[in-house]
């Protein structure tokens, strides 16, 4: 027996919500820093980053920042042997960017050990 995780039918439902409620979308950026604040102490502004694609340098300024990224994965050994080794539920791509974006602007990185657990059993 499996969970069935129906994420894929989600993305269209946040997708067109997006698209209504934004002036603008950009896809395919990578973003690099944080930007601070200079009004406000230990606020953040806005961020930088490129387009994957095209390479253009995008600086966004904004009132609130929630950085949404992925954990990291593939960072310790997993305890799987044989068929099952190196194999893992989480994101291959999630370099840990979600902690790495804020330790570099000086945030206080408190309650990391979130893990996922995926119910499957047999």
């Amino acid at each position: 027996w499996q969970i069935m995780i129906n994420g894929e039918s989600f993305k269209p439902i946040v997708a067109e919500a997006a698209r209504k409620s934004a002036d603008k979308i950009y896809n395919r950026i990578m973003v690099t820093h944080l930007l601070m604040d200079e009004s406000k102490e230990n606020r953040v502004g806005g961020a930088v980053g490129f387009n994957c694609r095209t390479g253009a340098y995008h600086v966004f300024r904004a009132k609130a920042v929630i950085v949404a990224a992925g954990g990291a994965s593939h960072i310790f050994k997993p305890r799987s042997v044989g068929e099952g080794m190196g194999r893992t539920w989480y994101a291959p791509w999630s370099s840990g960017s979600a902690y790495a974006l804020p330790i570099a602007v000086g945030a206080k990185m408190t309650q990391m050990e979130n893990r996922i657990v995926l119910t499957r059993f047999k």
